[in-house]
């Protein structure tokens, strides 16, 4: 589910750096800590791990010398353990694919937490050990069985402020209301909040949108459809229709939220109202070569909040300790979508219901949307 938003964060880095906003030095450690070396153009290629050495699995690439220096030289310097990346993308099928070979060679996996949830009762993932990695160090409700939290982004509305910027869209309802907020629209490819959107647009009130009616959700989406230009598959595609003005309003991932505003000279706006937000973590392979010990470890070394600051400075991430929002910079708290003032007016996505419910909800959403 979040394989195209963390691919995204590689654009945002390379974008980041060529503006100057970040040093080349930040731009190469940050890459390589968050999203390995193929963020900053070499290709991702699995690693294995040695005796006293962990892979963490993501979507972006392989080790570097940049994420050791940034992450792994820390943590290493505390363990022993080397932390090497595999950028391969740990897909549900992936993961199953390594435990079924019965000789996984990965350890700790960026994996979404309905995901974890679902191969973790098929016992092909390790239980999180809250003796090591600390649940307080959560924001209430995202700890899970087999995932972590680790960041967040949302779902947000962005909207053209040159045109409706005395009467800003303040719900999904005025997101689907193209009288009101004339012009063409654009959506999420691949589904996900996309139904909560319809059906908040429907009526339903967002404190009981669980579970989601998707009868009710698809037939406001399929009646919607005139009126949607796009539907975007890439944070950069969703920011392009804007400032093109090819659309009025378009559904985006918060992360896009500054880029875009800086990029339109405040002429496109994004708010929080009735945002959704969705939950980042790391689970453990079970029978990790690595041990499953080492693996909690390293997940509770990125519970730091200066660590996690970082991720939100360079890629907009919003960060899983609550601790960390007070070292975000006043004038930046606008773009941590977790924020307690930001967090106020949206609602989590509900991981057990995407367990059980998406593959199937996204066939059907994307017959609509392709028809």
């Amino acid at each position: 589910m979040n394989g195209p938003f963390l691919k995204d964060q590689a654009e945002i880095l390379k974008i980041r750096a060529a503006r100057g906003q970040i040093s080349r030095r930040d731009f190469t450690r940050t890459a390589a800590l968050l999203l390995g070396t193929a963020a900053i153009g070499f290709r991702a290629g699995p690693a294995a791990a040695q005796s006293g050495e962990l892979v963490m699995v993501n979507w972006g690439g392989d080790a570097s010398t940049a994420y050791d220096k940034a992450y792994g030289e820390p943590f290493k310097a505390e363990t022993g353990i080397t932390v090497k990346q595999d950028g391969s993308g740990p897909t549900e099928g992936a993961i199953e694919a390594q435990f079924k070979s019965g000789k996984p060679s990965w350890d700790v996996m960026d994996v979404d937490a309905f995901s974890a949830e679902t191969l973790g009762k098929k016992g092909m993932m390790e239980p999180i050990d809250y003796n090591v990695v600390d649940k307080a160090k959560f924001r209430e409700g995202f700890g899970w069985e087999y995932a972590a939290s680790t960041y967040f982004f949302s779902y947000v509305i962005a909207y053209d402020a040159a045109k409706f910027g005395d009467n800003p869209p303040t719900s999904m309802a005025d997101f689907f209301d193209v009288e009101k907020y004339p012009g063409k629209r654009s959506m999420y490819k691949w589904g996900v909040a996309m139904w909560e959107a319809a059906l908040m647009a429907d009526g339903v009130p967002m404190d009981q949108l669980y579970p989601l009616d998707l009868e009710r959700a698809h037939k406001k989406i399929a009646a919607f459809k005139d009126n949607v230009l796009a539907y975007w598959g890439g944070g950069a595609e969703s920011q392009q229709l804007l400032l093109d003005g090819e659309v009025s309003m378009a559904l985006i991932w918060s992360t896009r939220g500054k880029l875009i505003e800086q990029d339109s000279g405040g002429d496109i706006k994004f708010t929080y109202a009735q945002g959704l937000i969705s939950p980042g973590a790391l689970g453990v392979m079970k029978n990790n070569p690595g041990g499953k010990d080492n693996a909690m470890k390293f997940i509770a070394s990125t519970q730091d909040p200066e660590k996690q600051l970082v991720m939100f400075n360079m890629l907009g991430q919003s960060p899983a300790n609550p601790a960390t929002d007070a070292l975000v910079p006043e004038e930046d708290r606008r773009y941590n979508a977790v924020d307690p003032e930001n967090a106020k007016g949206q609602l989590p996505l509900d991981m057990a219901w995407y367990e059980e419910n998406y593959t199937a909800a996204l066939d059907e959403y994307l017959k609509i949307i392709s028809a």
